[in-house]
């Protein structure tokens, strides 16, 4: 058998973006046949995708796609295991790829996005586990929203970690933005009271009504102070409620009337969020290490 070249090698990585030793060796399994090597790689690095899957991907990043008329806005949510990762081109590269999928091809939910044609053809899955396959790491398409509008969707990225997707009419672009960034940074649970969930009202009633007798006051007055309470909570968790970070003297409702706008609906990503993320202890994996070397 001819000898394997450093060309060889180099250019088969390039082809697939995978380490010098496993392009080597793949040349070596099949004799020297750069397109019988990239078959094979392609068929381990699948099974390299596999194999990560069971890991924790709790790192990762938001990517937003507006569309230019402002009707179609996408959210999308993609995790790896490190944020070494998540700061890759590569990896920020393929959550972009995602988010323009999603507007594209409208899929039902995660598991047809991955059936989803990108540009060159490849499907999202397709584009994944090549990408793991390169960077070693288990990456997941964790969840996307779509809207389509009968106003204007605006999208606020907040770095690559947090991201806001508004569905808003009656503004322009800059308002929506703006009122995107107000929710990153305010982080409410829904756009009016209306929206709070009986559950969680009666929940906070409670806490509240339990915390207000034991100020001994009378029950007429206990019930003020009750009720005085939900008001401020429900100005606190919903967005209509909210003073704007950008002039607290003028909250979110009267900022949207004064400009006759208003907001059908929004989503914010964190990423990470809800995940739990496993914790390492290094410290007992090299005693276990140390433990098994001695005996």
């Amino acid at each position: 058998m001819a000898e394997i070249t450093a060309k060889q090698v180099a250019d088969l990585r390039a082809a697939t973006g995978l380490g010098m030793m496993e392009c080597k060796k793949a040349l070596v399994e099949t004799q020297g046949d750069a397109k019988a090597a990239e078959e094979l790689l392609r068929i381990k690095s699948g099974n390299k995708a596999s194999k990560l899957a069971g890991r924790t991907a709790a790192e990762g990043a938001v990517a937003q796609f507006t569309a230019a008329d402002g009707k179609v806005g996408v959210l999308v949510e993609v995790n790896c295991e490190t944020d070494f990762v998540a700061k890759d081109d590569g990896f920020t590269g393929f959550v972009k790829l995602v988010a323009q999928a999603v507007a594209d091809g409208n899929p039902a939910d995660v598991e047809a996005l991955a059936d989803v044609a990108t540009a060159s053809g490849e499907t999202i899955e397709a584009v994944r586990k090549a990408l793991i396959a390169k960077l070693g790491e288990n990456i997941t398409v964790r969840r996307f929203v779509r809207y389509t509008t009968e106003g204007r969707a605006a999208a606020y990225l907040h770095g690559a970690k947090i991201g806001v997707l508004v569905d808003f009419a009656g503004a322009d672009e800059a308002f929506g933005r703006d009122i995107a960034m107000h929710i990153a940074a305010s982080k409410p649970l829904c756009v009016s009271k209306e929206q709070v969930s009986a559950e969680l009202l009666e929940t906070e009633r409670r806490i509240y009504t339990e915390q207000a007798a034991q100020s001994g006051k009378p029950a007429d007055i206990v019930a003020k102070m009750v009720e005085g309470r939900i008001r401020k909570y429900l100005e606190e968790v919903t967005l209509l409620g909210q003073p704007f970070v950008k002039n607290p003297d003028v909250t979110i409702e009267k900022l949207l009337d004064s400009n006759k706008a208003s907001v059908k609906a929004f989503t914010m990503f964190i990423v990470g969020e809800g995940i739990e993320k496993k914790k390492e202890d290094y410290a007992a994996e090299v005693a276990a290490a140390v433990a098994a070397a001695q005996g």
